[in-house]
Formats: structure tokens, C-alpha cells, sequence
């Protein structure tokens, strides 16, 4: 395996909890139970209370598995899981969050694109909290980018292929 690949793996390995949290929310539209929104007026109608926990649970459960498992691909121990898990969960959530404020903002309605943003809001969330527990250097952090951008897009439309999302973005 190249040096280049390798490392892509390790970054993407760290950053599943963060990927997780992101996952997780649309699934918790089926919850008939209570859903309500955050804030309809700052963030839109589907940022929801439940959707936001989920993701925090989501981005724990990775971050225990991967402890569990053993192999941290050289970047982060995982002795501490549940708070790596709560700065994934956390800062990806708050990154989506903060985007949807932005969005409300400028006018762009609920699930419409707003690329790159909506790409990367919750990586860069993530990052900000989490990536200070990681050696990670500049390159590091665009290869994550670049990552997560285009596997956003991929699961986005395979999500949209499914019925899951309303839309592809």
C-alpha cells in the first residue's frame, strides 16, 4: 500500500466518528415520537433536538468501537474514547449547526446546495475540536477535505437514490 494511501485510510479511520454524526440525523426524520426542531427561525425546521443527540450517540458508538478494536492507524489513543467521542459528535453537529445558521441568513431555503459548504461544515466542526488530538499537519487536513467532500457527495446521492434525503445535496 502507498505511503499516500495509507495515510488516507488512518485519516479516514480517525474522522469516522465525525462521518458518523453526520449520517446519523436524516435516519431520525422516521422517529414519530418527539422531533422537534431546534430552532425553526435561526437554523430551519430540520435541524432537529433528536437529530442532534443522534449524531452526539452516533460519533460515541464509533469512537467506543474503534477503542475496542485497537488500532488507532497511528494518529490518536483511544484510552479516552468518550470524550474524542463527544468532540467529534459535538463539533460536527455545531459545524452543521453553524451552516444552516449561515444559510438561514443569506435566504438559501432548507436542502438547498450550498456547495462547498454543505460538504464540508461538519468536517470542519469536527476538526476544530477533535483535531488537536491528532498530529495532524496541513497536508493532513486537505486530504481530509478533499476525502470528505467527495465521499459527501457520493453517500449524498446514494442517500437521495434511496429515499433518505430530499434532495441529492
Amino acid at each position: 500500500m502507498s505511503d499516500l494511501l495509507a495515510r488516507a485510510v488512518a485519516l479516514a479511520y480517525f474522522m469516522a466518528p465525525a462521518y458518523v454524526a453526520n449520517l446519523v440525523p436524516p435516519f431520525v426524520k422516521y422517529w414519530r415520537g418527539w422531533n422537534r426542531p431546534i430552532s425553526r427561525r435561526w437554523l430551519g425546521g430540520h435541524k432537529t433536538v433528536v437529530g442532534f443527540g443522534a449524531g452526539l450517540a452516533g460519533a460515541l458508538l464509533t469512537t467506543h468501537v474503534q477503542a475496542r478494536l485497537g488500532w488507532a492507524g497511528g494518529l490518536v489513543a483511544y484510552d479516552d474514547w468518550a470524550t474524542l467521542g463527544l468532540l467529534f459528535g459535538v463539533g460536527a453537529m455545531a459545524g452543521d449547526s453553524a451552516k444552516s445558521f449561515l444559510k438561514r441568513r443569506r435566504g438559501i431555503a432548507p436542502g438547498a446546495p450550498w456547495v462547498p459548504f454543505d460538504q464540508l461544515d461538519f468536517v470542519v466542526g469536527a476538526l476544530a475540536l477533535a483535531g488537536p488530538r491528532a498530529p495532524l499537519g496541513w497536508t493532513d487536513i486537505l486530504l481530509i477535505l478533499v476525502l470528505s467532500a467527495g465521499g459527501h457527495v457520493l453517500v449524498n446521492h446514494l442517500g437521495w437514490a434511496l429515499g433518505i434525503r430530499e434532495t441529492r445535496w
